[in-house]
């Protein structure tokens, strides 16, 4: 179970994984993913020590530059450097070692009993999708979300969902359950390059328009990434007939076959993220699809 961490979008994610460590016993916990600029290095390490004594040991901390969380807010990811340095010395803390805080010696001081003992057992995995980051992961990972590494286990984010018998793609019911994550490259586009750039792409003149009536251009960044991944808001139906398709969209042994196909292709997991107005039925229906039959 995963849970995602953009404090602009969604609840506290360590809140909701303490109420999973402590209602469940075996399923793996992790956060898809955190953001270093949110929390303080120790904030975050004491955080995680926190989840991974009430799991048993069951967390996995994904990590990432904060690319919407941050565009939410009207700021860039997270540079490279400082994205390692970070996820480097919330690592160092874990194993109960020394870092340097704002040129300040810091540890974990937690006395025995008042949070998990160092080492803390928790897997760092990163989202690291470019070239450059997918390099150097090695570093500081145990693991890495995104292109399959070359020597670190991947797993990787799959949205899509399960037609029932005899329902066609390009229904009414697909279109609003994939919806929330199709929309994103007329979101991202707007954020990083631009009107004119969102205005090439089908659709996006009257996407933007109908987003630019609601505010003034200051506040702009604050509606682009609005119901992000979850929810579909009356501009993004605008753009669900120019949807790609790359979305995981098939009957349940096309589905099998195309996560059997990631497998086949060097992945360890499928990070499946449902969407759209029943996420219950998501999860059963793909769950049910991946189960071999025999």
């Amino acid at each position: 179970m995963w849970s995602f961490d953009s404090a602009p979008l969604w609840e506290d994610a360590f809140v909701h994984l303490g109420l999973a460590a402590v209602r469940t016993s075996r399923i793996g916990l992790g956060t898809a993913v955190l953001i270093p600029s949110q929390r303080s290095v120790m904030a975050m390490a004491s955080g995680l020590a926190t989840i991974s004594r009430l799991s048993g040991g069951r967390l996995r901390a994904g990590f990432g530059t904060g690319y919407t969380a941050r565009m939410a807010v009207g700021q860039r990811a997270m540079p490279l450097d400082a994205f390692f340095d970070y996820v480097a010395a919330v690592r160092t803390l874990l194993a109960g070692d020394t870092v340097v805080v704002d040129g300040k010696a810091a540890r974990m001081l937690h006395m025995p009993g008042l949070t998990a003992d160092r080492p803390v057992p928790v897997e760092i995995w990163l989202s690291v999708l470019g070239p450059r980051g997918n390099a150097r992961a090695a570093e500081v990972a145990d693991g890495i979300l995104g292109p399959v590494h070359p020597s670190l286990p991947t797993t990787s984010l799959v949205s899509g969902t399960v037609l029932d018998e005899g329902e066609e793609p390009t229904s009414d019911r697909v279109r609003g359950a994939i919806g929330p994550w199709r929309v994103i490259p007329w979101h991202t586009v707007y954020a990083t390059r631009g009107a004119a750039a969102v205005d090439a792409m089908a659709g996006g003149a009257q996407w933007r328009g109908a987003l630019e009536e609601l505010a003034p251009p200051e506040e702009r960044h604050l509606l682009t990434f609005e119901g992000h991944v979850t929810h579909l808001t009356d501009r993004d139906r605008l753009l669900l007939s120019h949807m790609d398709g790359s979305a995981m969209v098939g009957r349940p042994d096309e589905i099998r076959e195309r996560i059997h196909a990631m497998a086949e292709a060097g992945f360890k997991e499928a990070l499946y993220t449902p969407s759209g107005p029943d996420v219950v039925r998501e999860l059963r229906a793909f769950a049910a699809a991946c189960l071999d039959p025999s």
